[in-house]
Parts: structure tokens; C-alpha cells; sequence
């Protein structure tokens, strides 16, 4: 049998780090959202905060998909 492919999206280890530390803030409830400065306690909007903070620091990240 041929070897299974995971369907976790892969990051580089920059990428992995910066949303690590907004998955952490986000716990810690520091993690504050662009413009508005809400908190943030959504764990996908959090992960979104961390990649995108990645894309911008020029880490390796996997396009956005389209809506």
C-alpha cells in the first residue's frame, strides 16, 4: 500500500513559529486584532493573525485559498 498524504497544510518553520506565538497570545487573551483592537478569541482568526504576519515578513506560506 502506497503512503498516505497528510492533508495538514505545510509551513515553514518561520511561518510555524509566528503562529505559534498568536495561538499563544490568543490563549493569554493579549491577541488584538488589526484595525479595531478587539481581542481576539477565535482560534481560526488567530491562525489567520499568524500567517499573515508571516506573509509579511516573507516566510514561505502557501497562497490564500479562494473564497
Amino acid at each position: 500500500m502506497p503512503a498516505r498524504k497528510s492533508s495538514r497544510r505545510k509551513y515553514s518553520p518561520k511561518a510555524q513559529s509566528k503562529v505559534k506565538r498568536a495561538m499563544h497570545e490568543r490563549k493569554h487573551g493579549q491577541l488584538k486584532s488589526g484595525r479595531s483592537g478587539k481581542k481576539v478569541t477565535s482560534r481560526k482568526q488567530a491562525i489567520a493573525i499568524g500567517l499573515s504576519e508571516a506573509r509579511r515578513s516573507g516566510a514561505k506560506v502557501p497562497r490564500k485559498k479562494a473564497a
